[in-house]
């Protein structure tokens, strides 16, 4: 209801309304969606319909082909106008959008599409960054008080079973919905996020002083501009009050937000490739391929790779640093193509966003945007970013008795120290897939390899997009100049009528 430019171009033009929402069985059938991603959606939805409600109209759901239904729908009563957003997504809904199209202007239907926040399309990077801080500082849309709505029935919602998503195996998922989401960015803002630029690569920390906001970005509960100018008011308000830290990682969350819409753009101008389009370097693993399954499940015997994917499984949320190390160890140290891979962690992310996860998964497999492969070594990067092993004795409790200097590595300890810690390595914890030094050393090699070989010295360089959220260490980092806020509190009201934990914050 909130920031919504179609809804309000709809409501301005006068005409009835018909809020509507397809459910598509084909979009649901798609390898990257799953449960936990259904479910999110669900909550949304259902605080959606109590918002229209309250002005006077209701969320109307149908569920099959979305061209059927807007055919039908075009049929029986007569569509004047389809608004909509733009969407930078997946191939398969790519050809939807456009097969909507040009059945819209066969049928003499105006379809308005509102742009994505500071993403345009088919346009470089120079021009996307003008965009992004033209539409962030723009005053925030308000919600209508009412809407004119057509008078039709609602239809049944549909349920997972319909798609045949299975059981809920995610127990520690976020919440969905407007108001779950408000609280996170308010709780976020108030104090959870004071330690957010030095807790970013963290696995455990992160979990706690991070935004969390991405689902809700991604669903779109929040909108992008919102959270920019609450964060950007926030920022202003700890600069009087000297709290420099406070500040510096609210920059670093601003940063990160524009940086959201450079990866979307990067996917809206180059599309993921196709196969045997010659970005093709690792065999194709079979559905079946036993390195797949023990990867995803949390099997490799690297804990920092296993905590993370049983957490990522149970809590359908990871930080960024350690997505990019899950990629990398699929497609370096296992050699396997990035498809496969990338279709079982997106199905795994609550927050899934086509243009965020897929060009992130080409950057970390050396696709596209690297003049060398970054292989990252999972021990080191355990003993870095868990040194005192909170994460994985989370995660792994069958690991919990093994001292710091063995937890990381324990094919490493001798066997008088798993013994006293009640570990068997390959039956109470597995055994290592792979010598990780050796697989990173040879994948650097096959690629190098086949760069020589495979790219005419005429050829030009791959696009390198923009730099990857998972990526994106803080260190080394220069913060942009803080800037006073454009806009005054009116525009930073969340207008949920529930009061904002600290008083500095009371616009937000």
């Amino acid at each position: 209801m909130h920031d919504h430019a179609a809804l309000a171009a709809a409501v301005a033009s006068g005409a009835p309304v018909l809020p509507l929402y397809i459910f598509e069985p084909d979009l649901w059938a798609l390898a990257e969606h799953s449960r936990r991603q259904f479910d999110f959606l669900m909550e949304s939805l259902t605080e959606l319909d109590e918002a229209l409600t309250e002005r006077g109209a209701r969320l109307i759901v149908r569920k099959g082909n979305a061209l059927d239904i807007l055919a039908d729908l075009h049929r029986r009563h007569g569509i004047a106008a389809i608004h909509m957003y733009e969407e930078t997504g997946l191939p398969w809904s790519r050809a939807r959008d456009r097969a909507v199209r040009r059945w819209a202007l066969q049928a003499g239907i105006s379809l308005r599409e509102q742009p994505q926040p500071g993403i345009l399309r088919s346009t470089g990077d120079s021009k996307s960054n003008a965009s992004w801080a033209g539409h962030v500082e723009q005053p925030r849309l308000k919600a209508p008080e009412t809407i004119r709505a057509a008078t039709l029935a609602a239809g049944p919602w549909p349920i997972a079973e319909d798609f045949g998503l299975g059981a809920d195996d995610c127990t520690g998922r976020q919440k969905g919905g407007r108001t779950a989401g408000v609280e996170l960015l308010r709780g976020f803002l108030a104090g959870r996020g004071r330690r957010y630029r030095q807790d970013a690569e963290h696995p455990a920390a992160a979990e706690k002083t991070a935004s969390r906001l991405s689902p809700h970005l991604a669903f779109g509960t929040i909108s992008v501009r919102e959270a920019w100018q609450a964060a950007h008011r926030a920022r202003a308000a700890y600069m009087q009050d000297g709290d420099t830290t406070f500040a510096a990682s609210l920059t670093g969350f601003l940063e990160r937000l524009e940086w959201r819409a450079r990866s979307i753009q990067s996917l809206e101008d180059h599309p993921l490739p196709q196969t045997g389009s010659g970005e093709d370097i690792r065999p194709v693993p079979a559905m079946d391929d036993p390195r797949l399954a023990t990867w995803i499940e949390g099997r490799t015997g690297f804990p920092l790779i296993d905590a993370c994917i049983r957490s990522l499984r149970e809590t359908g949320w990871l930080n960024f640093r350690m997505r990019a190390m899950l990629v990398g160890f699929a497609t370096h140290h296992l050699w396997m193509d990035w498809r496969r891979p990338a279709e079982r962690l997106a199905a795994l992310f609550t927050d899934f966003e086509p243009g965020i996860h897929y060009p992130q998964v080409l950057a970390q497999s050396a696709i596209r945007g690297q003049k060398a492969p970054v292989v990252y070594n999972p021990v080191r990067l355990s003993l870095q970013l868990d040194p005192d092993g909170t994460f994985i004795r989370r995660w792994i409790p069958e690991l919990a008795a093994l001292p710091d200097s063995y937890l990381h590595a324990p094919w490493e300890a001798p066997k008088a120290e798993l013994a006293r810690a009640g570990v068997i390595l390959g039956q109470t914890y597995p055994m290592r897939m792979v010598d990780h030094v050796a697989a990173a050393k040879e994948a650097r090699e096959r690629i190098a390899r086949l760069t020589r070989t495979s790219r005419p010295a005429t050829a030009q360089p791959p696009h390198r997009p923009a730099p990857m959220q998972a990526d994106l260490p803080f260190r080394g980092m220069q913060a942009r100049r803080l800037r006073k806020p454009k806009h005054g509190p009116a525009q930073l009201s969340f207008d949920l009528g529930t009061p904002p934990p600290a008083p500095h914050l009371r616009q937000i």
